[in-house]
């Protein structure tokens, strides 16, 4: 936000391709969204897996990887916009490899939709990186989309989550009516919300 802020009011320039606002919501979305995703699912899976948090060396690389994203797309306009792309797409490849490999040998099933989301934004940043390089012009909609996915994740994980944490509660508290498990109402308010973003 500081560099946004500085670079908004002409203080500075950084060397990349992308204008400032387009660097400043490109930022927000793959940077810092990005890393919340990524820290929700590492502290998430092990409770769903039962395995062990990813640590030591492969939580260093997908850091690195996050790092040198920061650093590419900053950078852009000197290294080039293709090489800026392959950098920063490292992460969410990353992180969608991690989290498929812990679903898969905890055998956690129902989480799957959290690759999917991962792998749909790692797309969405591929485009967003096609549409600098001028491959493509989707007249907004990869913008949108880009908003989209993290929000129906949300929609997704907090309506999954709260309930549970309420239920908890409330049983912890020998209450005599609990929330309603995630089900088809859940189901089409995420239908609705897919509707409503696009």
């Amino acid at each position: 936000m500081a560099l946004f802020i500085a670079m908004f009011q002409g203080f500075i320039a950084l060397p990349t391709a992308f204008d400032t606002v387009a660097w400043h919501y490109h930022e927000m979305l793959f940077g810092y969204v990005a890393a919340v995703l990524a820290g929700f699912a590492l502290t998430a899976i092990p409770n769903w897996t039962g395995r062990l948090p990813l640590q030591g060396p492969p939580l260093l690389v997908l850091v690195l990887f996050w790092l040198a994203g920061r650093v590419a797309v900053a950078g852009s306009a000197i290294i080039g916009v293709g090489a800026a792309a392959a950098i920063d797409l490292l992460f969410l490849a990353g992180l969608a490899a991690v989290i498929l490999r812990e679903i898969v040998a905890g055998r956690n099933w129902r989480n799957l939709p959290l690759v999917v989301a991962v792998i749909l934004f790692f797309l969405c940043n591929g485009l967003l990186h096609s549409e600098t390089l001028g491959l493509i012009d989707s007249d907004g909609r990869v913008q949108k989309l880009s908003i989209a996915v993290p929000v129906l994740l949300i929609t997704l994980i907090g309506g999954r989550i709260i309930p549970s944490f309420s239920r908890n509660w409330l049983a912890k508290r020998d209450a005599m009516r609990l929330p309603a498990s995630f089900g088809r109402f859940d189901r089409l308010t995420l239908g609705a919300t897919l509707v409503a973003l696009t």
